[in-house]
C-alpha cells in the first residue's frame, strides 16, 4: 500500500509504483493517490487531499478525515506486506500507528521536514517505521544519530528528469545546452529562438490564488520591457488549469502539465517554493524563488520554523562542507550566491522584476547562480531513488514474511 497526500509525492508514487511493476508484475498495489498513481497501476481507494497551514487545513478537514477511516479499514481487510508513506507528515502518522498494531511493515519515504521544525517527530518515527528512505542528503544524518534505520535514495525528481530527457533523446550531459532548450520549446508550441520564462505559481489551489496577481503583473511588466519574452505555466495534475484561464486568454502565457520540459525551455523562472525550486536548480535555472501565506498561518511559521531560507536549493547550499578545495570561481561550498527569496509583502512584481532583470542583464551574476545551482545538485545525479526504494521495499517484504 503506498499512501500521498500531495502532488509532488503523488508523483513519487507513481515513479514507485512503476519501478515496483518493472520489478514484479504480479505485485498488487492499492494506495492514496491521484491519476498519475492510478496510470502505473495502483487500485486508488481514495483521493488526495492535501492542504497547508493552520488556516488553509479546516476546509479538507472532512474528505481527510474519511480517507483515514478508509486506509484503516483497508490495513486491515487488505493486510499489505509492506505500507510505504510518502511525507505527510500529520495523516501518514496515524496511519503508521495502526498499521505497527496490525505488524505490517512500514517504509516511510520521503522524511517530514524535521530539519525545519517539530524536529521530536524523529523519535516517534523511529517507534514507527523498520526504515526511512529520505531525499535529501542532511536528513541521513539526523535520522542516523537517533538510532533510526535510514537510507538517502536520491530524490526522485532525478527520475522525473531523466525520463524526460530520454523520451526527447538527450541526456543530463544536454542539460542547459541551447539544443536542448530549442527542442523543448518546439515541443511545448513555442518559438525556439525567441527566450522563454516560466511561471510556477505552486500545486495547492491556495499557493495559486494567492500568487496568481503577483505573476500578472510580472507577465504585463516583462512584456513591456523584454517584449520578445514567452511565458509558460506549469499546471499541477490536481488543479483545474480553468483557474489560470484570465492568464491564457489575456497574457498569451502557454499552459502545460509537464513542469519538466518548461523549465527545461525556460531561461529563468519565477517559482513558488516547493519542490520545483529544486527541480530549476537540478535544470539550473536562473530564478527568483516568492511565496504568500495567510497572515496567521506565517505569523505562527515564523515562531516555529528555523531554517535560514525556504528553497531546497539554497538549504542544500548551506549544507555543503564550509572548508572544501577553492572552485575555479574561488568559491567554497557552502559560501556564495543565494537564490533570492522573497517572501508574504516583499513578494511584489516590482521586486520580482529586479531580480529577473539582473538575470538576464548581468551575465556573471548569473553565471555564478547557475555554478551554485549545479553545486546544490550534485549529491543527486548519480542516484535512482524509484529503483532504490523498489529494492527497499522488496527486502522489508521478505523479512515480513
Amino acid at each position: 500500500m503506498i499512501i500521498s497526500g500531495e502532488s509532488s509525492g503523488e508523483l513519487y508514487g507513481a515513479f514507485l509504483a512503476r519501478a515496483l511493476k518493472a520489478r514484479n508484475k504480479e505485485i498488487k498495489i492499492i494506495g492514496v493517490g491521484g491519476d498519475r498513481m492510478q496510470s502505473a497501476g495502483v487500485e486508488l481507494i481514495s483521493r488526495i487531499a492535501s492542504s497547508f497551514g493552520a488556516t488553509e487545513a479546516i476546509k479538507t478537514f472532512g474528505r481527510i478525515r474519511k480517507t483515514f477511516r478508509k486506509v484503516c479499514d483497508t490495513l486491515k481487510a487488505f493486510k499489505p506486506q509492506v505500507l510505504v508513506l510518502i511525507d505527510y507528515p500529520d495523516f501518514n502518522m496515524r496511519v503508521a500507528q495502526e498499521a505497527k498494531k496490525a505488524g505490517i511493515k512500514i517504509l516511510y519515504y520521503v522524511s517530514p521536514q524535521v530539519w525545519a521544525w517539530r524536529s521530536g517527530r524523529v523519535s516517534t518515527i523511529g517507534r514507527l517505521v523498520d526504515k526511512m528512505a529520505v531525499i535529501l542528503p542532511f536528513e541521513e544524518d539526523i535520522y542516523r544519530k537517533a538510532g533510526v534505520p535510514c537510507e538517502f535514495v536520491g530524490h526522485p525528481v532525478m527520475d522525473e528528469i531523466r525520463e524526460v530527457l530520454e523520451n526527447s533523446g538527450f541526456g543530463t550531459k544536454d542539460i542547459g545546452s541551447a539544443a536542448l532548450k530549442s527542442a523543448m520549446r518546439k515541443d511545448l508550441g513555442l518559438m525556439p529562438d525567441r527566450p522563454v520564462m516560466a511561471l510556477m505559481p505552486g500545486s495547492r489551489p491556495h499557493e495559486v490564488s494567492k500568487l496568481l496577481p503577483v505573476i500578472t503583473d510580472v507577465i504585463n511588466e516583462m512584456k513591456r520591457l523584454h517584449p520578445d519574452y514567452q511565458f509558460v505555466i506549469p499546471v499541477a495534475p490536481n488543479l483545474d488549469s480553468n483557474a489560470l484561464s484570465e492568464i491564457i486568454t489575456q497574457h498569451s502565457a502557454l499552459i502545460t502539465n509537464n513542469s519538466i520540459k518548461a523549465l527545461l525551455a525556460a531561461d529563468s523562472a519565477v517559482i513558488a517554493s516547493g519542490t520545483s525550486t529544486l527541480q530549476a536548480a537540478m535544470l539550473k535555472v536562473p530564478m527568483v524563488v516568492i511565496y504568500k501565506l495567510s497572515p496567521l498561518t506565517f505569523f505562527l511559521g515564523r515562531l516555529i520554523v528555523k531554517v535560514k531560507y525556504i528553497s531546497l536549493a539554497n538549504i542544500l547550499l548551506d549544507y555543503l562542507p564550509p572548508h572544501p578545495p577553492l572552485d575555479k570561481g574561488g568559491q567554497r561550498g557552502g559560501e556564495g550566491l543565494r537564490v533570492r527569496e522573497l517572501l508574504q509583502g516583499n513578494a511584489s512584481s516590482e521586486n520580482i522584476i529586479m531580480e529577473l532583470t539582473r538575470t538576464i542583464a548581468d551575465q556573471s551574476y548569473k553565471d555564478e547562480m547557475v555554478s551554485q545551482l549545479g553545486k546544490a545538485t550534485v549529491l543527486f545525479m548519480d542516484k535512482g531513488a524509484s529503483l532504490r526504494v523498489a529494492g527497499m521495499i522488496e527486502e522489508l517484504g521478505a523479512k515480513g514474511a
